[in-house]
């Protein structure tokens, strides 16, 4: 649901970066998987569906070797999914709009390390996808 509440804004190019967000009991974000996106207005419905999808699902097979990557969560962590928008969906974008919130997500107070996983250039599609984490110092605020 909150993937495809998200499309028409993806299609809009509304839409810089989608995070699944990972967090521990004391709502600490403790690792997000950022999508960076990028969507070529111009090809309008050139493309294929079938491509796409295609490059779309080779590109997500990824996730599963990225395990190593990835520290162990715990059985009590929880997951959101943020969508980051260039600009604020305007009323006139629907009930869609009204659906989506402001988060109050306590932020790392340091730079996080960034490790790259993949990325995709497929149009009118491009994909960066990269793991983000906390630095060696965990200090959090709000």
């Amino acid at each position: 649901m909150s993937v495809s509440g998200l499309q028409p804004f993806i299609e809009k190019g509304l839409i810089e970066r989608i995070a699944v967000v990972f967090f521990d009991t004391e709502n600490v974000p403790l690792e997000r998987f950022i999508f960076k996106l990028s969507v070529n207005q111009s090809c309008g419905s050139m493309v294929e569906d079938a491509d796409l999808e295609f490059s779309l699902r080779s590109f997500l097979i990824k996730l599963s070797v990225s395990q190593p990557l990835t520290s162990a969560l715990s059985q009590d962590c929880r997951w959101e999914i943020v969508g980051y928008f260039r600009m604020l969906p305007q009323a006139d974008m629907g009930n869609t709009a009204a659906l989506w919130i402001p988060t109050d997500t306590k932020q790392w107070q340091q730079p996080p390390l960034i490790t790259p996983i993949k990325s995709m250039s497929s149009e009118p599609l491009n994909v960066q996808l990269y793991l983000e984490h906390p630095s060696l110092s965990k200090t959090m605020k709000s």
